[in-house]
Order: structure tokens, then sequence, then C-alpha cells
């Protein structure tokens, strides 16, 4: 089975983006903020991280830049899920490691094609 982390400091987007993935068969770690991801990261084998820009601790560009120097997630895909809709954030978003960039709400179908992508079966 499939793991992914859903990282955001929202509880109602951590939970709507669960229940897409759970619907896939696809198992869930959540995290509050980078730092606590981070944490979780290690010796775990997440196979895709969503990831917002905007949380307190540690951002997203700081999780996806730290989380490059491990050798176990270089990777590892990322995508960046954000209301930060502007070219400048989709640029850096993919400076720091994404691998893709997708506005707020992402829409169940498009998660779907992008774990179908992304995660290796």
């Amino acid at each position: 089975m499939a793991v992914v982390m859903v990282v955001d400091d929202s509880k109602t987007v951590r939970s709507y983006h669960g229940s897409i993935l759970k619907a896939m068969g696809i198992e869930i770690v959540e995290a509050e903020n980078g730092m606590e991801a981070l944490e979780r990261s290690l010796g775990s084998k997440i196979d895709l991280y969503l990831v917002d820009v905007n949380m307190p601790v540690m951002d997203g560009y700081s999780f996806v830049s730290e989380l490059r120097k491990q050798p176990s997630n270089k990777l590892t895909p990322v995508v960046m899920v954000t209301t930060q809709a502007q070219e400048v954030d989709k640029i850096e978003a993919y400076k720091v490691g994404a691998n893709l960039f997708e506005t707020k709400p992402i829409k169940p179908d498009q998660l779907n094609a992008y774990i179908n992508i992304l995660v290796q079966s």
C-alpha cells in the first residue's frame, strides 16, 4: 500500500486530502508543519508528499529543501498544494525540488491522476 504524507497546518485541508487518498486505498501520514513532517519523514517510507507553502514553524519551501538533503528522499515525489498561485511561488517550489505545483483546492480526479503518475505501485 502506498503511503502519502499530507503536510498542512489546516486540519480541514488534511482531512479533505486524506479522504480522497483513503478512497484510493492509500495510507495517510499527517503533519501540521514542515518541522513535524521532517521529523516524521526520518526512518519512514513515504511514497509522495502533498505540501502546503504557508505554515508556522517551517514553511513548505524550507521543508522540501531540507527533505531533498536526505538521501532517501532525493527523488520522492513532492506536490506543492497551496493558495499561493503566483508564478514566483511556482518557480520557488520547483527551485527547492517540488515535482508539481497545484492551487487549492485540488480536485479529486487531479489528485488521483498525480498519484497514478508519481507513485510506483
